[in-house]
């Protein structure tokens, strides 16, 4: 796991005369699961969402497989592979399971592909076919988030980014949902996830970031910063 697939150096962000994001160096590489943890309003969110172009960076670089994302919409960045699950999963409620399934590969011509995608994505999430003609806002949070998912990997995502998967989940559903991320992993799609459970977060992860005031403080692998006694005591509850 040499090749870097996702850059980011000297990342900032602003909303208006809020600094949100002030320093954030991290990288992705090729079959990597990295965990992006700190307290609420440390810039996870933020920094997702500048690697993703949904926010411009007011400074810093962003760059995918070794090219540059600072001037592409969001949409190209998806199509270049790179795919994000929101927080909150976005779920189009009044839509079936299944058409928000093909709306993940909505910027793809190949269709045919796309439909072997969707049977793939079926049999990874065998609820989703049960559930498949039903309206998406029926299903449990847990199937939402396996909808939400699903939908990312009809993309064919190269790096997929996660926000908060376990947010509102029980805890059984949370360990299903991690279990389906590493499996994911090495089928080959690295992963970038930002998540308040920093205990279950850094169990699956290679390595670590800890976000604090919008700067990257600290990184090691996950296994280090489970240890580490700082992580330990802002984040793992010690």
């Amino acid at each position: 796991m040499t090749d870097v697939t996702l850059a980011v150096e000297g990342l900032a962000v602003r909303y208006g005369h809020i600094q949100a994001v002030q320093q954030v160096d991290l990288e992705v590489r090729a079959g990597e699961i990295v965990a992006l943890i700190g307290a609420n309003g440390a810039g996870k969110t933020t920094t997702l969402n500048a690697v993703s172009g949904l926010l411009k960076p007011s400074a810093g670089a962003i760059s995918f497989e070794g090219k540059g994302l600072g001037r592409l919409r969001p949409q190209e960045i998806v199509r270049r592979g790179l795919i994000q699950v929101p927080e909150g999963r976005a779920i189009l409620t009044t839509l079936s399971v299944r058409e928000n399934l093909e709306l993940g590969a909505y910027s793809r011509r190949d269709r045919r592909e796309a439909a072997r995608d969707l049977e793939a994505v079926m049999n990874r999430f065998p609820i989703l076919r049960d559930r498949a003609s039903l309206s998406a806002g029926n299903l449990s949070g847990g199937e939402q988030q396996m909808l939400a998912i699903g939908r990312a990997l009809m993309g064919r995502p190269r790096l997929l980014l996660l926000d908060e998967p376990s947010m509102g989940l029980a805890p059984l559903v949370v360990q299903e949902i991690f279990l389906i991320l590493q499996e994911i992993n090495r089928a080959g799609t690295s992963l970038l996830l930002v998540e308040q459970n920093a205990r279950q977060a850094l169990r699956v992860a290679h390595r670590g970031y800890v976000l604090e005031t919008g700067r990257t403080v600290l990184t090691d692998t996950g296994e280090r910063l489970l240890g580490n006694p700082r992580v330990v005591e802002a984040y793992l509850g010690g």
